[in-house]
């Protein structure tokens, strides 16, 4: 009875215990690696030349879940079970590990031991590595670089002790030659960022180069779970983005807001997504994003804008203030640095009045370090920070960008360094206060957030958010509301999406 107990009410599944855990290499849940197969033709797990391939192996999950659907599919046309066994995992399941540990970690658990010519291997193998291989690639270095993947010299430049992180499929001119192949499927969740050298935590993006090789290799369908951060591109990012966006061929997208929802044990600034690219078939994209666990579905093109909009409701929202609107915030507010001035440069004893970080707060530049070519210098302006919601990866819950704490009005004569950008210089103070009072408004912080997928606030942001040319008064979400034709329904969805600022705005 104590058996029966422990089976029925406490299974876990190892796979899953690992993805719980935090790692810089982010293991994939089952469940999430089952919903990525149900996106694919059905059809594919019932033929016996269907070859599968996951390129960037960690714990064989992959391989796994489509043993387990082949092995059922299979079994009309292949009664015997070792029979079938045998046929699968040497004809038709393929893969490349990380690390020579999750080689042994895969092997594990798909072969059921770590050496599959071993008697303890559920099909037997002439070697070691059966098709799960682990080579230990070294970067190519070029100016201090790896001319593949772009990791620094200085960070990865190692002994043979030492993991490379110099991953097989990417670090090579001829792909399709690693196992001389071609493949029906290719299906992983690769490895995201590399360490670049850079300040702090400071590191590049690398998933995006697994799609992108995936694609040379001509599959008929890929699928790869990837930060949601290339929906507005950034560093590394932005070609990989203008081709995601137009490529016609990507037919599903799956987005969660919070990474948290696919990876319980980590979190990622932006969220997570999974994708289906189709190699035979181009057309209108089915889009399901999940916000609390409801998802949403919608057929679209995924570059009517140049970023994606991840919600279908506030999709919506957005049609309806572009068709009453022409010019946005985009073309108004500053680059960085808008005086020239870095973040880390150091407080003078006299000269311009300048705005530092908020700890600083006002103290002063060199006259000479001051680029004012903006013109911005003489005008009243209205300072954001650069990063207004610094620490906040959950877009699922309410959002706040500005306030009066994290907000600066900035007379004539006052500049500011990279800390901050400027969101609108004015004549007057009047003007000034007025284009606070929008910006602070619920419905302008919603158009900002469907750009938004880390903490950084800049300029391209604001190109979903009109410029209303002169300002005057105060504004209101009931006033623009008005404006745009907004639905309470629609109202009520920007509400539950926006946090209160504190007074300046109180949504009615």
């Amino acid at each position: 009875m104590a058996d029966n107990l422990f089976n029925t009410v406490y299974n876990p599944d190892v796979l899953s215990c690992l993805a719980n855990l935090s790692n810089d290499e982010v293991f994939t849940p089952p469940n999430i690696v089952n919903q990525m197969l149900d996106m694919l033709p059905q059809e594919l797990f019932h033929n016996p030349d269907t070859t599968f391939l996951d390129p960037a192996c960690k714990t064989g999950v992959f391989l796994r879940e489509i043993a387990k659907r082949l092995i059922d599919g299979l079994e009309p046309q292949m009664p015997d079970l070792q029979e079938r066994i045998d046929h699968i995992f040497h004809k038709q399941l393929y893969a490349i590990a990380i690390t020579e540990l999750t080689s042994l970690l895969s092997r594990r658990g798909v072969y059921c031991s770590k050496y599959p010519q071993s008697e303890f291997s559920v099909t037997k193998f002439d070697d070691a590595e059966g098709n799960i291989r682990f080579r230990k690639i070294q970067h190519k270095w070029k100016d201090g670089k790896c001319k593949y993947c772009g990791a620094t010299q200085s960070e990865y430049d190692r002994n043979d002790m030492l993991e490379t992180y110099a991953y097989e499929l990417i670090h090579t001119s001829n792909p399709e030659e690693i196992f001389g192949m071609k493949f029906d499927v290719i299906i992983s969740n690769p490895p995201y960022q590399l360490s670049d050298g850079g300040n702090g935590k400071s590191a590049k993006p690398i998933y995006q180069l697994f799609v992108e090789t995936g694609k040379k290799l001509k599959p008929r369908y890929m699928s790869m779970i990837i930060p949601s951060r290339w929906f507005s591109g950034g560093k590394g990012l932005d070609i990989f983005r203008r081709e995601m966006l137009s490529d016609r061929r990507i037919r599903k997208l799956v987005d969660y807001e919070n990474f948290k929802d696919v990876f319980p044990g980590v979190d990622l600034a932006g969220g997570a997504c999974y994708f289906l690219w189709d190699r035979d078939n181009e057309g209108v994209c089915e889009v399901t994003n999940f916000s609390k666990d409801l998802p949403s579905v919608s057929k679209r093109y995924l570059d009517e804008f140049d970023t994606f909009i991840r919600q279908n409701l506030a999709l919506e929202i957005v049609h309806k203030v572009h068709n009453k609107e022409t010019s946005f915030l985009s073309e108004r507010v500053s680059s960085r640095k808008p005086f020239g001035l870095p973040t880390n440069y150091e407080p003078k004893s006299s000269g311009i009045p300048c705005w530092f970080i908020q700890k600083i707060g006002l103290k002063y530049a060199s006259k000479s370090d001051v680029d004012n070519s903006r013109g911005y210098l003489d005008k009243w302006k209205l300072l954001v920070p650069k990063a207004p919601i610094a620490g906040q990866t959950d877009f699922t819950k309410p959002v706040g960008f500005y306030y009066d704490g994290n907000t600066r009005i900035a007379k004539p004569g006052e500049c500011c360094t990279e800390s901050w950008i400027v969101a609108g210089a004015f004549e007057t103070e009047e003007e000034v206060i007025a284009f606070k009072s929008y910006i602070f408004t619920k419905i302008v912080r919603f158009l900002l957030l469907q750009t938004v997928v880390s903490q950084d606030v800049t300029k391209k942001n604001y190109g979903f958010v009109p410029d209303l040319g002169k300002y005057e008064g105060a504004y209101s979400d009931k006033m623009l509301c008005a404006k745009w034709g907004i639905t309470e329904e629609e109202w009520q969805y920007i509400d539950s999406r926006i946090s209160e600022i504190g007074g300046d705005t109180d949504g009615n």
